[in-house]
């Protein structure tokens, strides 16, 4: 009987200890600052910092709570500028079209997730489309935006093609190199840290340009970190807090490749289905290297090639209103350089 009290006073002991434990979780969880991120898209290699911040325990490390959210389909950029997500990602192209107008959102760009534009023009190889105007006389993908086939007339004609006889066809293709392979398209505008990677695991031999070697102008920030004007005003050290968590999670990812390949993975496990997985790690051992690449310090927004890409914006008419001079991003967040 002795025996069994003290079995009885140590299991006791041990609940009240738990209970302790997880009570005490709890009071830790609660003081953490609560921040709901809204992704642009389905999980992927361009959020993988945002992930490994996650699992690193980086953001718990400066007292915050971040819950990642899918975007509705017009984009997270209503979501971030009604308030309902302080935080999320977005690009310099779409942002031109609702910093401006009468409906305009209160949102600012903190911090490139990537440092160059890294989309151009995929096509077949033996197709032989090595340059703009070979897109001439070819059938193109379009998402029928104005900024969009703006660009493209813009690289196609400055090149010495002929915009008017390229055939715009509506894109509809949710993997690209399924698109070229289906020959109901001959171009397809894409990213090259996922497009291109997968056609290289699918041993599918293709052509590809990027824009920003076509021209300059075309080197905009895509994607990028973006804020609520009014959270961030009132919340200026949570919002640095935030800004320090993610670019630790970036600085990780772009040393180690492989293993921020793991976390972004691991916390979406439909990323590891058929051959995706081996698709995430090629895309992550390339964008590992564009997400600081030649800047300074991560997430740095150089504001001669951000007023560039609007000035053209301007000049072409393709806003609603005048974007002006910085507007729509700041630095000033980012951590200091030591």
């Amino acid at each position: 009987m002795k025996k069994l009290g003290r079995v009885l006073i140590l299991f006791f002991a041990l609940i009240l200890v738990l209970t302790g434990c997880a009570q005490s979780q709890r009071s830790a969880d609660e003081k953490l600052t609560q921040i709901t991120l809204a992704l642009d898209y389905t999980p992927n290699t361009n959020h993988t910092g945002l992930y490994v911040a996650q699992s690193k325990g980086y953001f718990k490390k400066y007292g915050l709570k971040v819950k990642f959210i899918q975007p509705p389909q017009n984009g997270p950029e209503g979501l971030i500028g009604a308030g309902k997500a302080q935080f999320g990602v977005s690009y310099q192209d779409v942002m031109a079209g609702v910093i401006t107008g009468k409906n305009k959102q209160p949102i600012t760009a903190i911090a490139a997730l990537v440092q160059h534009n890294t989309s151009g023009i995929m096509s077949r190889k033996a197709d032989n489309i090595t340059r703009p105007k070979d897109m001439t006389n070819k059938r193109y993908a379009t998402w029928g935006l104005p900024i969009e086939q703006a660009i493209i007339k813009e690289v196609v004609d400055q090149d010495g093609g002929n915009y008017k006889k390229i055939k715009l066809v509506p894109s509809n293709f949710n993997d690209e190199v399924a698109g070229l392979k289906s020959k109901k398209i001959d171009s397809i505008w894409v990213y090259e840290g996922w497009a291109v990677q997968n056609a290289k695991i699918q041993n599918y031999p293709v052509n590809y340009f990027a824009f920003r070697d076509v021209n300059p102008t075309f080197d905009y920030y895509t994607p990028v970190l973006v804020g609520n004007n009014t959270y961030m005003k009132q919340h200026p050290q949570v919002t640095r807090k935030l800004v320090r968590a993610v670019s630790q999670g970036y600085a990780y990812a772009a040393k180690h490749p492989q293993a921020s390949a793991d976390i972004l993975k691991a916390a979406n496990p439909e990323l590891k289905k058929g051959k995706s997985g081996a698709l995430v790690d090629a895309s992550q051992q390339y964008l590992s290297k564009q997400y600081i690449a030649d800047a300074k310090q991560f997430g740095y927004i150089d504001a001669g090639r951000w007023n560039k890409f609007y000035t053209w914006l301007n000049e072409h008419k393709l806003v609603k209103g005048q974007l002006t001079k910085n507007q729509g991003f700041t630095n000033k967040y980012l951590p200091k350089e030591k």
